[in-house]
């Protein structure tokens, strides 16, 4: 029968799902695959699964229940295998790469931090510094109406506001880095200037934290949205 494959762990973590069912329009219970040192945690499932939002919800609750006990390796949303031998195959296969993954994760949560500036602030900073920026600025302010004006003061404001933005997002990442294990960056989206993942200790937590805290407050004309702690996804 198809299973849904939520997470996969050390055979030794407790994988307390009593009560927990899964994903589907028909929900069946969670339950533990074992083979050799690993365990996968599946439900049967007869359909197509897609991201609703019951489902979405009852993902996590698998990942959090497990968390909550021990290190995991949480899959993204969608993972699912033909039955249960191609799962413990698959585990059989792969197990020194899975213990070496759930070595690295001991102890580990992720947290993301994205970022964003205040553009009209920045954009104000820009015709502040740049002497040319200003000059075109003030002769369109005036009523010149060259075509050509407008054009060449886009291009410096959107050269200058990207190398600012690059800047400063290097900048806050070297300052969150020391207190992380690993990091994956991405491509900021939606005006975002950051965009980054960190997998941080339960040692560092606290410390972690107040980095956080503390460049909020150093940052006045950014924006941050903190997220965590979470099943380490960006790093399995």
């Amino acid at each position: 029968m198809p299973l849904y494959v939520y997470s996969i762990t050390a055979a030794t973590h407790p994988c307390r799902l009593d009560g927990l069912t899964g994903v589907g329009a028909e929900p069946a219970p969670v339950r533990a695959l074992t083979a050799g040192p690993l365990c996968a945690v599946v439900s049967d499932i007869d359909e197509e699964i897609r991201p609703k939002r019951r489902d979405l919800a009852a993902h996590q609750e698998v990942q959090d229940r497990l968390m909550a006990d021990g290190t995991v390796l949480p899959l993204q949303f969608g993972y699912t295998a033909p039955d249960d031998e191609a799962v413990t195959q698959v585990l059989r296969e792969r197990a020194e790469d899975y213990l070496a993954a759930l070595d690295k994760l001991q102890g580990c949560a992720e947290y993301q931090v994205k970022a964003s500036q205040d553009e009209e602030a920045l954009l104000l900073e820009v015709l502040q510094d740049s002497d040319r920026a200003r000059q075109l600025n003030d002769r369109i302010r005036a009523g010149d109406d060259d075509p050509r004006l407008p054009l060449e003061l886009g291009e410096i404001v959107a050269t200058d506001v990207r190398e600012r933005q690059e800047d400063l997002a290097a900048g806050l990442i070297d300052a969150l880095l020391s207190l992380a294990e690993d990091h994956r960056v991405r491509a900021p989206a939606d005006g975002d200037i950051l965009n980054i993942s960190l997998l941080v200790h339960g040692d560092d937590k606290a410390a972690f934290l107040r980095a956080e805290a503390g460049l909020a407050e150093r940052s006045e004309d950014v924006r941050f949205r903190f997220t965590g702690p979470l099943p380490p996804y960006s790093f399995v």
